[in-house]
């Protein structure tokens, strides 16, 4: 009896361990089903938009006067007049007065150059009827030829040089007269008067400065490697100047005329000029905006003109290539023509196409070839997750009410 039970105690333990076992292994959980992961790189990307471009060449310069003028007495003498416009900043006209030499001395140094004159003529025509009758006188005489000193043709030679000695007196008589007048020799802005009422002048004293005021000039430094983006190296080109005008930024139009031609021995920089017409808008009843002497402009210089254009951010240009993302979503290196870099872009004519979609993101380990999703592709799978969730949780929750009746 005692054997048996030896026997049968242990195989009802290990049926009992066996019914626990599987009693345990019935009550656990299936492992969960883990969502696949999509390990395809994310990018950002921008469409390409190709559009006629003009190649710009930025420079900077200051506004000046294409001509000034010192004014400078040509005669002396006291300044009796003076012009009301004839101070700083005020406008004047070609021709204009703008002061007044005391012009009596003057006066009379014309009157006694005519005088001279007039003295000069009357002894003129007295040797000229003398000569006539010494001439008469020797026709009568047939044996021997006359001389010219008994014709009197030395006297009359000397008659002829005294007065055109007076015409010269006269002339000079006249234009010192002119000169007690000091005009504008253009249309022009008073930039200086040296002189007041009253004041003597001496010959070479300085009266004033004028600054012509219907072109104005800029001169505009270029780099010489700039120069290649422009037609015929600037010549005749179109400039857009820029500056502050009354604490506003205002646009000016203005022309390149010529190239200095030579390169600055400081700056290393080619010098182009451009003009500006009638810069204080006198000409146009104030319809333009004045551009003043001596104010700061940027330009921008017009040049080469491009059919199809496009401006790309330059880090994402590698060895002339550009990363693009087919209409496959797959990775697509694309050789670029780069005509020119502008700054933290490039500008590219040639490679791309109207419509390309143009990486903008990062990517650690590029291949060409490899598949890539859009960011906007996975915001879209994100929005779609929690939708799928709340499904299988209303699924769930519906078993186990079922199983509960």
């Amino acid at each position: 009896m005692t054997r048996k039970k030896q026997i049968i105690i242990p195989i009802v333990i290990l049926i009992a361990g066996f019914l626990i076992f599987f009693l345990f292994s019935s009550m656990k959980k299936p492992p969960e089903e883990k969502a696949v992961v999509d390990n395809t790189p994310i990018v950002a990307v921008e469409a390409i938009s190709l559009a006629p471009m003009t190649l710009l060449v930025d420079s900077y310069g200051v506004v000046k006067p294409k001509y000034e003028t010192e004014l400078v007495a040509q005669v002396s003498g006291e300044v009796v007049e003076l012009s009301e416009k004839f101070v700083r900043g005020g406008f004047v006209q070609q021709g204009q007065l703008l002061a007044r030499i005391d012009p009596s001395d003057y006066q009379a140094a014309l009157i006694e150059a005519q005088a001279t004159m007039a003295s000069a003529q009357a002894s003129l025509e007295q040797e000229r009827a003398q000569g006539q009758v010494a001439e008469q006188e020797w026709q009568r005489i047939t044996d021997a030829a006359p001389t010219a000193l008994s014709l009197r043709k030395p006297q009359l030679a000397q008659e002829v040089a005294r007065v055109k000695s007076a015409q010269a007196f006269i002339l000079r008589a006249k234009r010192n007269l002119e000169r007690t007048e000091i005009r504008a020799p253009y249309d022009a802005m008073i930039d200086s008067r040296n002189v007041g009422l009253g004041s003597f002048v001496g010959t070479g004293s300085m009266i004033g400065k004028l600054l012509g005021i219907a072109i104005a000039e800029v001169r505009l430094p270029v780099a010489d490697n700039q120069l290649e983006f422009l037609i015929a190296q600037g010549k005749d080109a179109s400039v857009n100047l820029t500056g502050i005008f009354a604490g506003r930024e205002t646009l000016w139009a203005a022309k390149i005329v010529r190239s200095e031609g030579v390169i600055d021995s400081k700056s290393r920089m080619s010098y182009l000029v451009a003009e500006i017409f009638d810069p204080y808008a006198l000409r146009d009843n104030n319809q333009k905006t004045p551009l003043r002497f001596g104010a700061y402009v940027k330009a921008k210089i017009l040049g080469e003109a491009i059919a199809q254009a496009a401006s790309v951010p330059r880090y994402l240009v590698e060895n002339s290539r550009v990363a693009l993302l087919d209409s496959e979503s797959r990775l697509h290196y694309s050789a670029v023509k780069i005509v020119r870099q502008d700054g933290q872009n490039v500008i590219i004519s040639g490679g791309l196409a109207d419509g390309d979609q143009l990486i903008v993101s990062a990517l650690d380990y590029p291949v060409d070839g490899m598949k890539l999703a859009l960011i906007t592709d996975q915001a879209d799978k994100l929005n779609e997750q929690p939708e799928d969730a709340i499904a299988s949780e209303s699924q769930v929750a519906l078993n186990d009410s079922d199983s509960g009746e």
